[in-house]
């Protein structure tokens, strides 16, 4: 009697603890983990804040499940319990989630998922590495560098084995470079991640664009990845939004890592602008980060290669890539075989990078040939170990906050006050970042004197400079661009809207670095008759960068076509006396027809993320 008695409440109160045991939907909706499989926006952006980044309904299973996540919670429940539910095959991520707090048993859930199943077969990994491709300022979309994501099958597999993922704009080849920055800037492209084989993203970075690559091994486990690649699945052809400056590609790779370890944070601050290298600062400060590898291109590969050679050489190698016959001549047979080997190693490797693009050509293909068939009649020359570079991360901090004082004209006291939201200056602490490369978005400078309230003095929308030297190997173009609002001479000092841009040379002469190039002007000023006035010039100067210590001296000139002559001339000098803070003092003259203004300016600037 008692034991019938003990079953029949057993069998009424279990249940009951059951459920008290399970976690409710509420706090199940509140959880990081599911935070993170819905992609909610925890306050990081000001766009889309306690929302689903995801804007896309294929992704929802509720009508409000963006703005939702209980609701979408709640529907997906529904959906993935029953077996074989067609859901499952979508969501197999999500499903995981459900089963393990809800124990439901099934041991081959995904049996009637042939298309995942296949798929989960061939994406196999047991590494997460976070690739980072250094800045490109050729290209548009790669100034400030950019982040993928590489998945290793194994410790020793060889990585063009590996699956690479990547997100980025879906857009058009169409589409040049000016609009591609505008429709970035506004939203104006739909964001997906791929998933592609990683050899085609070292064709693409490092041989086709002749990136140099760090490579971050992230300290995950099997666990974590499993969810990492599972959830990639989930995410196949939906739609994020892409802006450029935050919601890009690195802050998205961000939200993967946190749903493969929820909680980690990396998403709790508040980010006007998402730099690629503030991605992996985030990872190394919260220690995802176990080990760091730096790939070099095939560019730095010739550079090592040409430096081992005396100027003579060079020129000869850089002949023989044209002309292989060469080989035949006095100058070539005199040299020894190392030289020899050298040369025409040089030229081979030439030959095939500049060569890289296109459809194959008959000549060049011969020419190889010849170079080749040499080379393997010469002593083997091993490429020079190249000796890592800073790394990126290591850097000053990607905003800058500035307070500096000077006197313009021999008695015109003045204090100011700056901000630049991004990135670098070509004075500011090289360490970290491509040398000869200038980035600078959104920067805005206040000036204050003892006879008037504060005023505007500057506003940079953008100010890009590429001073990449040539060689005989290398002849990039060096060119510049800028724009925005800054204080100009036009019968006084006032504030005018420009454009402005130019190209030209510059030249590598030890720390020393001369450039010249062309500039071009467009100015919107009150003070002239026509709405926009173009001008024309020259803007020439010369870098000096050592250690702590960069200086550089400049002039730029303009004459426009109403008769109107302007130059500015500066000598400046930085001293950064920490990674985070630097001393700026400059010299500079604005002069006009027979006239001008001389001014001095001492500034610190505060690098901060």
């Amino acid at each position: 009697m008692r034991t019938g008695l003990f079953c029949v409440l057993l069998c009424w109160i279990a249940p009951a603890l059951a459920a008290n045991s399970s976690p409710s939907l509420v706090d199940l909706a509140a959880s990081s983990r599911w935070q993170a499989l819905m992609h909610v926006n925890p306050g990081a952006t000001l766009r889309d804040r306690g929302r689903s980044y995801i804007d896309d309904d294929n992704y929802f299973l509720a009508d409000n499940g963006k703005d939702d996540v209980l609701a979408e919670l709640r529907a997906t429940a529904a959906a993935l319990e029953p077996a074989e539910a067609p859901e499952r095959c979508r969501f197999p991520a999500r499903y995981r989630f459900l089963a393990g707090h809800f124990n439901w048993q099934d041991d081959a859930p995904f049996a009637h998922c042939e298309d995942y199943s296949e798929w989960r077969a061939a994406v196999q990994a047991s590494r997460a590495v976070l690739v980072f491709p250094a800045a490109y300022l050729n290209s548009p979309s790669s100034m400030f560098g950019h982040t993928l994501l590489r998945l290793d099958q194994g410790e020793g597999s060889a990585v063009w084995l590996s699956w690479a993922v990547n997100f980025g704009a879906v857009s058009s080849e169409a589409d040049n470079s000016l609009f591609y920055i505008y429709r970035g800037l506004a939203g104006g492209y739909p964001g997906r991640f791929a998933l592609v084989p990683y050899v085609q993203k070292i064709q693409e970075y490092s041989h086709m664009e002749n990136r140099d690559m760090w490579e971050y091994t992230l300290d995950l486990d099997q666990q974590e990845i499993d969810w990492l690649i599972e959830h990639l699945w989930e995410l196949k052809d939906i739609n994020f939004d892409y802006y450029f400056f935050d919601e890009n590609c690195s802050f998205r790779l961000l939200e993967l890592v946190e749903v493969a370890r929820p909680g980690s944070q990396l998403l709790t601050e508040l980010r006007f602008a998402e730099v690629p290298v503030n991605t992996v600062r985030a990872l190394d400060d919260r220690d995802l980060i176990s080990e760091r590898h730096y790939r070099p291109s095939k560019a730095v590969e010739l550079d090592n290669l040409r430096r081992q050679m005396t100027p003579r050489q060079q020129k000869l190698a850089r002949r023989l890539a044209d002309d292989p016959g060469l080989m035949e001549s006095e100058e070539f047979q005199q040299a020894g075989a190392e030289q020899q080997a050298q040369m025409v190693t040089t030229a081979y490797r030439y030959l095939r990078l500049v060569n890289r693009k296109g459809a194959r050509d008959p000549e060049v293909a011969r020419d190889s040939f010849v170079l080749l068939t040499k080379m393997n009649q010469l002593p083997r020359v091993d490429v020079p170990e190249t000796q890592d570079p800073e790394p990126p991360e290591a850097g000053h901090g990607t905003q800058m906050l500035a307070l500096a004082g000077g006197q313009r004209e021999g008695n015109q006291d003045f204090g100011e006050l700056s901000y630049r939201l991004t990135y670098h200056d070509l004075l500011d602490n090289n360490y970290g970042f491509l040398r000869g490369a200038q980035i600078q978005g959104l920067g805005l400078t206040l000036r204050s004197t003892e006879s008037g309230d504060p005023r505007l003095e500057e506003l940079d929308v953008v100010s890009i400079r590429s001073l990449a030297p040539r060689n005989r190997f290398s002849k990039p173009l060096s060119w510049y661009v800028e724009g925005g609002l800054e204080r100009a001479w036009a019968g006084r000092r006032r504030l005018v809207r420009y454009v402005q841009g130019g190209a030209g040379g510059s030249w590598a002469m030890g720390n020393w670095q001369p450039y010249l190039l062309t500039s071009l002007r467009m100015e919107n000023n009150s003070d002239f008759d026509t709405f926009l006035t173009p001008g024309a010039g020259l803007d020439a100067g010369l870098l000096y960068q050592r250690g702590r210590w960069q200086w550089q001296v400049g002039s730029v000139g303009h004459y426009f076509n109403n008769d109107t002559y302007r130059h500015t001339s500066e000598l400046a000098v930085h001293w950064a006396f920490a990674r985070q803070h630097g001393l700026r003092a400059s010299l500079s003259r604005e002069g006009w027809r027979g006239d001008g203004d001389n001014e001095f300016k001492l500034q610190w600037r505060w690098y901060f993320d």
